[in-house]
């Protein structure tokens, strides 16, 4: 079955190939954090042709998220409203899954903190995901960003979040084969607090930023406010948050004189998104909600848009 589905859906050139972080991306369209949060399905969704693949959000500890219903779809909007509340069975039970790695598709561990880890203590349990996770995975997300545990946000601010990568890269230096650490950001940070995130990502030296992650906005939907309102709270992602994704991109980008790379994600569901976002400043791009509502063909669709790009370019 693998082998059928690659034949149909994989699409291999050369040209599509990006050297990254000391990694060779097979091509530059992966899947986002939260689709395989467990790592159970990383090989079977690598037959769909991603260059990439992100698992978690993964905490020390398992937990099971906020109450259902905690996922909404938005279709005259092509978006999704979740409130998942990183759900998850830990980082070692995880671990129990990325040891039965059949293929050598790229994995990403994307790690927070446990709801009930207070920010104070948040050090120690990005921390504890590292260490569980090194040597599984082949790059990290910090994830400070989800709207959905409750003051997981604050840890975007200057201080702690310095304090958390300094010591993130301090062990990752004692390793004798370092990972790239990349860091996701909110959608909704002003231009002041991406100032903040340059000088950040300069004094702490990590590798890159990924950008963004979903929008606590509901501004400019076709759904009906009462309708949304109903859903409630939770981060939003798919096409409202396309243009919001790609303008954080091009600041980040064009201010830090592309000292860092950049991988893009909010609202990518054509070749088109993928060569926007590459433009204005992205390395790799990566899909979820376009994946849900365009379908497993969404990454040949892409790869296919972007090799017709570079032969015109």
């Amino acid at each position: 079955m693998s082998a059928l589905l690659r034949s149909v859906y994989v699409v291999k050139d050369k040209k599509l190939e990006v050297e990254l972080f000391g990694l060779t991306f097979p091509n530059p369209v992966g899947l986002g954090a939260g689709f395989d949060k467990d790592a159970k399905l990383f090989d079977e969704l690598g037959n769909f042709g991603f260059g990439f693949i992100e698992i978690g959000t993964l905490t020390p500890k398992a937990q099971p998220g906020n109450e259902k219903p905690r996922m909404f779809r938005l279709p005259a909007d092509k978006a999704l409203i979740n409130r998942m509340g990183f759900n998850n069975h830990g980082a070692d039970e995880t671990v129990k899954e990325l040891r039965k790695r059949k293929t050598n598709i790229i994995i990403g561990g994307n790690i927070g903190k446990n709801k009930i880890t207070p920010n104070e203590e948040a050090v120690s349990d990005y921390e504890k995901c590292f260490h569980t996770l090194f040597d599984y995975v082949d790059y990290f997300a910090v994830n400070v960003s989800s709207p959905n545990t409750p003051n997981l946000r604050a840890l975007q601010d200057k201080e702690p979040l310095t304090q958390l990568l300094l010591k993130l890269k301090k062990l990752n230096a004692e390793k004798s084969n370092p990972k790239p650490i990349l860091l996701k950001i909110a959608p909704d940070l002003t231009n002041e607090q991406l100032d903040d995130i340059i000088g950040i990502v300069k004094e702490t030296k990590i590798d890159g930023v990924i950008a963004t992650n979903t929008t606590i906005s509901r501004t400019n939907l076709t759904t009906e406010q009462k309708e949304v309102e109903a859903m409630g709270a939770g981060g939003l992602s798919g096409k409202p948050l396309t243009k919001r994704s790609t303008e954080v991109i091009n600041y980040l980008s064009v201010k830090s004189g592309k000292t860092f790379p950049i991988i893009a994600v909010g609202g990518v569901f054509t070749a088109e998104d993928a060569i926007e976002k590459l433009n204005a400043g992205a390395s790799l791009v990566q899909v979820y909600t376009g994946f849900i509502y365009e379908g497993p063909g969404i990454v040949k669709r892409i790869n296919k848009g972007l090799l017709k790009h570079y032969h015109t370019k």
